[in-house]
């Protein structure tokens, strides 16, 4: 004579769909075109500036370095408000 197993639990009810305003895509891909933009600017002034010497492609390598990191802060979205 077989076992009688009971029946498997019922799954967890799904989580409540929350709405986070999160979807302007738009903006989002508008924001991501301006730092290529900007980031590719950034590196044509600096290849220009590497052109007139050493001692102003250093210069331009220094700055480069801060204004990209300020590109990537700006896409992630630091200074945004919670």
């Amino acid at each position: 004579m077989a076992v009688v197993a009971p029946p498997p639990p019922a799954p967890p009810p799904a989580p409540p769909r929350i709405a986070t305003g999160d979807d302007d895509d738009t903006r989002r891909y508008r924001m991501r075109l301006t730092q290529v933009a900007a980031s590719l600017v950034t590196m044509f002034v600096t290849v220009w500036f590497c052109t007139l010497g050493i001692i102003p492609g250093i210069i331009a390598v220094m700055v480069a370095k801060h204004v990209l990191v300020a590109i990537l802060l700006m896409g992630l979205e630091v200074d945004k408000e919670r």
